[in-house]
Formats: structure tokens, C-alpha cells, sequence
């Protein structure tokens, strides 16, 4: 969990996103693999780096460092939308069965963010900086 570097900017932007699949249902340890591989793919594509990643059976946990030109909003709809567009390409008659209304995931999500160093850190930092 280091800077990152671009152009024109460096950076260390993390989230900690949590979401479920509709319905609550715990339905992702039979597609976990092909689960896991979506987030690989979907986060490679769009250059967003995997911190960790951990699948439950009604639940997922994804930790990331992205750009911060990516809103996180932005970050959960585009990985949740790709994301449940291939399960139901890779799983659609396991799926019928617990998502009859359609869809894949729930629309709430958890986001919190991390860096490097504390709010009392950077606090300290400010105050102490002589301002010209």
C-alpha cells in the first residue's frame, strides 16, 4: 500500500468497498472462482490495483488503490455492472433459481477509505507548515 504514480500525479487512494447479492442470499461460494476472476479482470481493465479480496458467501469485500480521476462511486458501478453481467453469462440456470427478479447485486454498498497516515498525522503537518 504505497504511492502510485502517474503523468502527472502521486497518489495513495484507497477503498474498502462491501457489497451483497441481492436478496442477501448467500450464493457466491458455488461461483466463487469465476467470481474471483471477474474482479481480477474487471480491476486489471480499468486499472484499478486489487489490495485484497475476500468473497463470502453472502457478501464481498474489495480492497483497492485507484486513481483518484475515479470517483468511487464511479469504481462500484462500473466493477458491479461488468461483474453481474458475466455471472449471469457463466451462471444464469444456478442463478434463476435465487434471483428471480433479475439483477445480480444489491444497490447499497459499504465504502470506507485508508492511507498511509493518520487525520492526527496530517493535522499536525498542516498546522506545523509555515504558510508563505
Amino acid at each position: 500500500m504505497g504511492e502510485n504514480r502517474s503523468n502527472h500525479t502521486v497518489y495513495n487512494v484507497n477503498y474498502h468497498f462491501v457489497w451483497c447479492p441481492k436478496y442477501r442470499h448467500a450464493i457466491l461460494e458455488p461461483i466463487e472462482e469465476s467470481l474471483e476472476a471477474s474482479f481480477r479482470d474487471v480491476c486489471a481493465e480499468y486499472d484499478y490495483e486489487i489490495l485484497s479480496l475476500h468473497i463470502s458467501p453472502d457478501h464481498a469485500h474489495l480492497f483497492l488503490s485507484a486513481h483518484p480521476k475515479y470517483a468511487p462511486s464511479q469504481i462500484v458501478r462500473t466493477v458491479k455492472s461488468i461483474m453481474a453481467r458475466e455471472m449471469w453469462e457463466q451462471h444464469e440456470a444456478y442463478l434463476q433459481e435465487y434471483l428471480w427478479g433479475g439483477g445480480f447485486w444489491e444497490q447499497s454498498y459499504y465504502i470506507g477509505t485508508a492511507g498511509q497516515v493518520s487525520n492526527e498525522t496530517i493535522e499536525r503537518y498542516i498546522e506545523r507548515t509555515e504558510h508563505v
